[in-house]
């Protein structure tokens, strides 16, 4: 992870353009990547999007005095401010119309908690581990029309220890594993 730090501070004294997101998702994923992108001097979050307005993301949002929207099944070219450079989507389960992908200069990138084509769906967490897999990982991946089916575009693998469960898996690994993702790619971006 150090090399990431270094190229982005290199990103940053060249003066290379602000990036502008919008960042759909809720709970810890969600709060943690907007925290993220508001300390990064290049990354400007114009929305926060979430599934309800009471979420923790949201309440960090109205905090850092970021609009905040919510979501509902399917996300839309309406709902997605012009002159955004790239839709993130942590851990939000709607999906994002080609329209709306087609409104952001980048699309839309996602984290998935598996190592993609592998284990797709909403439990893919509880799937490799029920599984016995001795390993997962997480990917972020660019969306497109179907579900967890978009061109990968970074992934990391985890050990799944012996006296793991499907929840301090997700909590202790799979998330700030997306989180690494998501800052390795704003990185190399912004």
């Amino acid at each position: 992870m150090a090399g990431i730090f270094a190229l982005y501070r290199a990103f940053v004294i060249w003066g290379l353009t602000m990036i502008k997101v919008m960042i759909v998702g809720q709970k810890w994923l969600a709060e943690h990547l907007l925290q993220l992108c508001s300390d990064m001097d290049d990354v400007e979050v114009v929305l926060m999007s979430v599934p309800s307005l009471t979420d923790r993301a949201a309440v960090l949002a109205n905090k850092l005095s970021i609009s905040v929207s919510e979501y509902g099944k399917t996300l839309t070219a309406d709902d997605v401010p012009s002159g955004i450079d790239v839709i993130l989507m942590a851990h939000a389960y709607c999906f994002v119309s080609v329209d709306a992908r087609a409104k952001a200069r980048l699309g839309a990138v996602g984290y998935h908690p598996s190592l993609l084509p592998a284990y797709k769906g909403k439990s893919a967490v509880a799937d490799a581990f029920y599984a016995g897999e001795a390993f997962t990982g997480g990917s972020l991946y660019q969306l497109d029309d179907g579900w967890d089916t978009g061109a990968v575009i970074l992934q990391s693998s985890v050990s799944i220890d012996s006296d793991s469960t499907v929840q301090s898996l997700w909590r202790g690994k799979l998330a700030p594993l997306g989180l690494e993702l998501f800052a390795a790619y704003l990185y190399s971006v912004s």
